[in-house]
């Protein structure tokens, strides 16, 4: 005589005979029996699941986290310029954390400069495949959108249709049009990294210019809907996501951007004179940002000729700014602003005051910001912004705009200074570090343990290794 179950009480019975005596089991087994259960009630819909919820609930293990298996997967990058920026430096950091996690990678663009870019992707660490910059990156300085479009496109077709790269997972950011041709691999995830939306970056001053980014825009939000994930840098630059894409009803995923510890310990005990740079001041004031006007560099120039003219003649004589950050000779904006910025300091009789540095070295820059006295963060509604996070590492406190990204990274007031953006609020700002008001040793304490607890590259590899592997396993990214 066969024994009959009525299959509805079977959750039931795995519950009563497993779960609740799987309690004194080691963690992975009831771990393993929990990913059993769901899985069997995923498929079987019964009255019984109202209990299964239930006893999910009582026992507060509807909601564990199951560790993730690490699956090799081979992940492919599409980046359509890999310079030296804040963009370039979140993808190398992310091809790294993900090679370091035993996946494989490959990084694939339209543009790399050995002598302009990161040298991780220069020394081996990571491959580096680049095609199509033969194609223009404008006409007559005009429709550089549309080219940077076309380029990935190409970049993303030699991809599946040339490279032979059997790849599992895509990573694109900054520009989505590609999505589409990466979809001609029907196996492949892709996910989206969001900097920030393509369209606010620009404006639209003729008729006909509202015309071509209209066309540009509604294409950018068709495309990036195509993503099977969509991450962005910050909870600043996610509510900006949902209000400019009101047709993708998704919310994405925040991963902030992060350091590699190691990168910057490693020249920790370098001085400006190690670097070759002869600055004596005792009152460094520090900008680092790409010579684009969307910095607002001419803010620190400013602030620090109000400064100057604030302090008592012994403060002003030790006072000195330091404007450094990615410059690109190939860019017409950078050599131009470069210029202006010369010039904005000869006419406000700072020169002698002022020290003017293209693309500084890593060590450079550590040095740099071991050195000053606090950054100058200049950039409004900027999207996340890596530098006052690798200042506040190195125990450098941080003026910033207070808007987008650094509200989420400055503890105004703890690791730094928020305030307006106007040279008589940073210039006031700036006077308290001059006259000790603000202490600068106590806010670089506190910067250095906010960035080792919130934006550490062990974190970062951990979130961005469970967001792959979810992609892989179809499991609803959290």
């Amino acid at each position: 005589m066969k024994l009959q179950i009525d299959r509805h009480l079977i959750p039931k019975i795995i519950l009563e005979k497993v779960v609740i005596s799987s309690i004194h089991f080691p963690s992975q087994i009831t771990h393993l029996v929990l990913m059993l259960i769901n899985k069997f009630c995923a498929e079987h819909e019964s009255p019984s699941m109202k209990l299964v919820t239930g006893i999910f609930q009582k026992l507060n293990l509807r909601t564990a986290k199951v560790p993730v298996v690490n699956k090799m997967v081979i992940v492919a990058f599409v980046h359509p310029d890999l310079g030296i920026g804040g963009a370039e430096r979140l993808v190398v950091d992310a091809a790294l954390a993900l090679r370091r996690k035993g996946h494989q990678v490959y990084l694939f663009t339209a543009h790399h400069d050995p002598t302009h870019c990161f040298p991780e992707t220069t020394d081996g660490q990571l491959e580096v495949t680049c095609v199509g910059d033969w194609l223009p990156r404008s006409i007559c300085g005009r429709f550089m959108a549309l080219w940077a479009y076309l380029r990935m496109v190409y970049v993303a077709l030699y991809l599946v249709l040339v490279s032979g790269l059997a790849f599992d997972v895509v990573f694109v950011d900054q520009v989505s049009a590609c999505i589409p041709f990466l979809r001609l691999r029907r196996q492949a995830k892709i996910l989206f990294y969001c900097h920030f939306p393509d369209q606010l970056l620009t404006q639209r001053s003729t008729v006909l210019k509202k015309l071509y980014r209209y066309i540009l825009d509604t294409l950018e939000e068709c495309t990036t809907r195509q993503a099977d994930c969509v991450l962005v840098n910050s909870y600043f630059t996610a509510s900006v996501y949902h209000n400019t894409f009101p047709s993708i009803g998704s919310i994405p995923s925040v991963l902030y951007p992060s350091l590699d510890f190691d990168k910057f310990d490693r020249y920790s005990s370098l001085t400006l004179h190690d670097v070759g740079l002869n600055i004596d001041s005792t009152c460094m004031f520090l900008s680092l940002n790409r010579f684009e006007r969307k910095k607002n560099l001419n803010l620190a120039l400013e602030s620090f000729s109000l400064l100057v003219k604030k302090v008592r003649k012994q403060h002003a004589s030790a006072l000195h700014l330091v404007l450094a950050g990615g410059y690109d000779h190939h860019l017409q904006e950078n050599v131009e602003h470069y210029c202006e910025l010369i010039n904005t300091a000869r006419s406000l009789g700072i020169m002698d005051k002022i020290t003017f540095l293209k693309s500084p070295e890593d060590r450079v820059k550590v040095a740099l910001l071991r050195a000053a006295k606090c950054l100058l963060y200049t950039p409004d509604k900027e999207h996340f912004g890596i530098v006052p996070v690798e200042a506040m590492y190195l125990g450098t406190p941080v003026i910033a705009v207070n808007s987008g990204g650094p509200r989420e990274t400055v503890v105004s007031g703890e690791t730094g200074i928020l305030t307006d953006q106007a040279p008589e609020a940073f210039a006031e700002a700036m006077e308290t570090f001059v006259t000790g008001k603000s202490n600068r040793d106590t806010m670089g304490t506190a910067a250095r343990n906010r960035v080792i607890s919130n934006f550490s590259f062990v974190k970062f590899s951990e979130h961005l290794n469970y967001i792959i592997q979810g992609l892989m396993d179809e499991r609803k990214q959290k």
